[in-house]
């Protein structure tokens, strides 16, 4: 009779949940709303854009170039030199083919700019160039 209480005592002391299965689910579901999850791209400044009664949204804007009214670019938050635009562009555009180039220059900045960045751009292969402004 002692050895059944034992087995009985030893058994209720082991009996534990195992969380294993609910932490499988929520890891599942924390990895589904990380997937699904959308991502707003930034170019780095705000930027004052002049206003176009033509203004066309963009679908496939996945490079973004900000130009502001000091005439300094902007890329991923980071301010660079018009000299590595072109290699900046070409590494951005190999990692996704089918994205296109935006530029969000400021009303204040100088044409000169934008037209090197667009030259910089076309010298990487990316040829379909949009230019940021507001819908009027």
């Amino acid at each position: 009779m002692r050895d059944f209480l034992r087995t009985i005592q030893s058994d209720d002391e082991e009996a534990s949940v195992d969380i294993t299965p609910m932490l499988d689910v929520v890891f599942i579901m924390l990895i589904f709303f990380i997937v699904t999850a959308t991502f707003i791209k930034e170019a780095g400044i705000d930027v004052d854009k002049p206003a176009a009664a033509t203004a066309i949204v963009q679908e496939k804007a996945n490079i973004l170039v900000a130009i502001d009214a000091s005439d300094n670019i902007w890329i991923n938050r980071r301010q660079v030199d018009i000299r590595s635009v072109r290699s900046i562009i070409e590494r951005l555009h190999a990692e996704n083919p089918k994205g296109t180039v935006v530029i969000q220059a400021d009303r204040d900045s100088r044409n000169d700019m934008l037209v090197q960045v667009m030259d910089a751009s076309r010298r990487a292969g990316v040829y379909e160039i949009a230019l940021a402004a507001v819908a009027d």
